[in-house]
């Protein structure tokens, strides 16, 4: 029986996210190449997309005493499994912060709240710039030593700030972009070019009240349910892949203001938890729908 070398301290955890054409021993595969490299297998998730024939996987991994480096592990898993099994895959290191933009207006609620879970450690991201196209949030990131970009959209100049918003995200190294309540419309072009890489935060059930004083909406509908839909943004408008949804029960006796409050809460909710899942390597995109590993 063979035993598990202890975890020094320092970086030893990798995760490894991959989906491919489902079909028998892909899980074996995997398994074998990493125990062949001494490497333990701390968690493993997978789920087989019957609908649409993809197999995902994420697995947790630690080096040992007799491990090769990861480099050399990336490219033997490249050239013995991927390339065989026509894989999407990457190992990432859990250590590494993700850079991330977040874009905002004037509201903020989902700003202050990812600002105090990213003090507290709970999301492990960098902050490279806060992009607003108000001046309102300006004391707020900055109190936080974050650069703060002020880009002013018209109608007229919408094409050029949007180009220097995307060279804000390839300058400073980003790959996140979080819209946390962002009141602008991107782009068809834009949505495209950050596919997978954008999350929003819609104030409801997605596609329900669409558009301006959305509790207001559903205070005329007379509700029973409200809630939050944090998703991907694409060219289709608030219609991305769902990565999570809160919902808190209503009744006859809430006001707009009480939905108003409550529907903060669930935005500040559903938006922490998608990010979360994100960095953590979590969130696979299986066409207009996700796959999220919630495991270890």
């Amino acid at each position: 029986m063979s035993s598990i070398a202890p975890a020094p301290a320092g970086r030893i955890e990798y995760i490894l996210n991959a989906s491919c054409p489902a079909g028998t021993g892909i899980v074996a595969a995997v398994a074998t190449f990493l125990a062949e490299r001494d490497c333990y297998i701390c968690a493993l998730e997978q789920f087989d997309d019957d609908s649409t024939a993809r197999f995902f996987m994420r697995a947790v991994f630690r080096q040992q005493e007799n491990s090769p480096p990861i480099d050399r592990i990336r490219s033997e898993f490249a050239d013995l499994v991927a390339g065989r099994l026509e894989m999407q895959w990457k190992m990432f290191d859990p250590l590494d912060p993700v850079r991330t933009v977040i874009m905002v207006s004037k509201t903020d609620h989902c700003l202050d709240d990812l600002l105090y879970r990213r003090r507290n450690g709970e999301l492990n991201m960098q902050i490279t710039a806060v992009v607003s196209n108000h001046l309102d949030l300006r004391p707020m990131v900055e109190r936080e030593g974050i650069r703060f970009v002020f880009l002013p959209v018209t109608k007229d100049n919408k094409t050029q700030q949007e180009a220097r918003l995307f060279e804000i995200f390839e300058e400073t190294g980003s790959e996140l972009v979080i819209l946390a309540r962002y009141m602008q419309i991107l782009s068809d072009e834009l949505a495209r070019r950050l596919a997978g890489k954008c999350i929003n935060i819609h104030h409801s059930f997605l596609p329900g009240f669409k558009g301006a004083k959305p509790y207001q909406q559903a205070f005329d509908r007379g509700v029973k349910l409200i809630g939050a839909t944090a998703h991907y943004a694409t060219p289709d408008l608030d219609e991305g892949p769902i990565i999570e949804q809160v919902l808190t029960r209503v009744d006859h006796n809430y006001r707009v203001d009480q939905l108003t409050r409550v529907g903060r809460d669930n935005e500040c909710l559903a938006l922490a938890a998608a990010v979360k899942f994100h960095i953590e390597r979590r969130v696979f995109v299986d066409g207009n729908k996700t796959v999220v590993f919630r495991g270890p």
